[in-house]
């Protein structure tokens, strides 16, 4: 029986981060939106001017009896430059931050884990917010 699980990612444009951790094999589901923000119901257009909070994120729903959080946290740090500020690529701008939303102490745990280990191979501090999930629009 499937036990499925939640994930909240930002890495810079989320089409990008979606399109990556669709290949992941126990990924059921993926939903682009916002998260970390504090306007209700935010637009593209409104994320864009960089004064909602919110960063551009995937929510993915994962088998967990398939593939793991750690496994998505690997996928993670690997897809993009967790040591760039506020820009991932040509996007630059808070929306574009590197962030993991956890959604329970566990997650809290293996994502703090998973950057002290990441951090090992990088020549720059990682800038990645670990912070608990907050409304997913």
């Amino acid at each position: 029986m499937k036990k499925i699980n939640k994930a909240m990612f930002a890495a810079g444009c989320f089409w990008g981060i979606e399109a990556s951790f669709k290949k992941i094999s126990g990924v059921q589901k993926i939903t682009v939106g916002y998260s970390g923000g504090s306007k209700v119901q935010p637009s593209y257009q409104d994320v864009c001017t960089g004064n909602t909070g919110h960063a551009e994120v995937v929510l993915v729903e994962f088998d967990s009896e398939t593939v793991s959080f750690k496994d998505l946290l690997k996928h993670f740090w690997n897809i993009h430059d967790p040591t760039s500020l506020n820009r991932q690529g040509p996007d630059t701008g808070t929306q574009y931050r590197s962030a993991i939303f956890y959604f329970d102490e566990e997650q809290k745990r293996l994502a703090q884990d998973s950057r002290d280990e990441a951090q090992k191979n990088l020549n720059s501090p990682i800038v990645t917010e670990i912070t608990p999930a907050s409304k997913f629009w």
